[in-house]
């Protein structure tokens, strides 16, 4: 499936592939220790956040999950 913006679609492929990778090969075994994917998953979030914003997709009423909620890229 691809990303909501064509430019984060590999973005997205690196983190499914990332995650897949260490659910099956860790998590499954009981190694739930360390994010791996943490770091692929935060550039793949805010390439999504800036299509949404150069789309006009209204998000209102919608939350974003993980540490940056309420920020983009371009909060300080």
């Amino acid at each position: 499936m691809n990303s909501v913006g064509e430019a984060c679609t590999e973005l997205k492929r690196e983190y499914d592939q990332c995650f897949n990778r260490w659910f099956a090969e860790k998590f499954l075994k009981g190694e739930s220790a360390g994010d791996p994917c943490g770091q692929l998953f935060k550039r793949y979030q805010l390439c999504v956040q800036k299509a949404i914003k150069e789309k006009d997709i209204p998000i209102e009423g919608l939350e974003f999950m993980g540490p940056s909620k309420g920020k983009t890229e371009d909060s300080s």
